[in-house]
């Protein structure tokens, strides 16, 4: 993937980068430890690339971003996206990907599954996902191993990070209940005021 330009941009989980060219995003960096990181990071994938004011498509994915790691809903299903260069087992992955919702989930087998690809193929699926360049836009957080178990994220912070994500969406990552979830409206304890 080339990208001529590249952006930092800051959310509520820290500095992200996004790298882009004519054919769309071509990265998106999660925070590292600060912007002045995070900006490094993007440099060494793109030294080429320079830092530079995102057009208007490119700054309605940072909104998108934004809103998203805030807790609001955002879709980001129309972001333009370069991935000519990537293997197109990984691009069939990303797109099958893309298409989950926030707060929603689904496991390295269903998207094997979804892909016609035999359950043994689960961990060929986690291996693209881990080199996903596009985290949020591509939500490889919002894949999970078996039984509702995190599984890995490449990211900065590696599943902390991950459970983060899905903390700010709201999604349901294990089938145990939510504490006081089962309980009879009577019984739910009741806050003083």
């Amino acid at each position: 993937m080339t990208a001529k330009n590249f952006a930092i941009f800051e959310t509520a989980i820290g500095a992200c980068g996004i790298a882009w060219g004519e054919r769309g995003i071509a990265a998106v960096q999660l925070p590292e430890a600060s912007a002045q990181k995070t900006r490094a990071r993007i440099s060494r994938r793109f030294p080429d690339a320079r830092e530079a004011p995102p057009p208007p498509e490119v700054r309605r994915a940072i909104d998108g971003i934004t809103a998203l790691l805030r807790g609001e809903a955002s879709d980001l299903s129309a972001v333009a996206l370069d991935m000519q260069d990537l293997p197109p087992f990984n691009r069939r992955v990303y797109e099958v990907a893309r298409a989950i919702p926030p707060g929603a989930t689904l496991s390295y087998g269903e998207i094997a599954a979804k892909l016609g690809e035999p359950r043994e193929a689960a961990r060929d699926v986690g291996q693209a996902l881990g080199q996903n360049p596009i985290p949020i836009i591509v939500p490889c957080h919002r894949v999970l191993a078996a039984n509702g178990k995190p599984g890995g994220f490449s990211a900065s912070g590696g599943v902390t990070t991950k459970l983060r994500l899905l903390t700010i969406e709201r999604a349901k990552i294990s089938d145990e209940p939510a504490l006081f979830e089962n309980l009879p409206l009577a019984a739910k304890p009741r806050l003083r005021r």
